[in-house]
């Protein structure tokens, strides 16, 4: 997913405020989901919850700055799934991020079905 960087993004100085990165990587998982499996945005029948995330910030994003951000699935378990999440300007990465997603139904941790790891499979490596 391509994001410009705009004046609300940064600071006084033109650099990107260290937690946009986070919202930048939040916006491309749920566009990829919106594109792939809309239906886990349906609370009724279960969604993903953030539970943690480890991310190193490499270089400065600047104001006008055109970023992709790059999804990876690195681990998929019963209940939960791990991706990595990298920020690109042209070739050069400035942002890594792994994010650990928990399936939630009934508001606790639940295994997730065939079809949703299956379409993880599938769609990440499509992505």
């Amino acid at each position: 997913m391509k994001i410009r960087v705009y004046y609300e993004d940064t600071d006084a100085g033109g650099v990107v405020y260290h937690s946009n990165y986070l919202k930048f990587c939040e916006r491309a998982r749920s566009e990829l989901f919106f594109d792939k499996m809309p239906e886990i945005f349906d609370k009724n029948k279960g969604h993903f919850l953030l539970a943690k995330v480890s991310c190193s910030f490499l270089k400065p994003a600047k104001l006008g700055d055109m970023l992709e951000v790059k999804n990876q699935l690195m681990q998929i378990k019963n209940a939960s799934v791990l991706i990595r999440q990298e920020i690109f300007r042209s070739d050069e990465k400035i942002f890594s991020g792994d994010f650990s997603l928990v399936y939630v139904k009934d508001e606790k941790a639940s295994a997730m079905s065939k079809d949703i790891k299956e379409a993880f499979m599938n769609f990440f490596s499509q992505s």
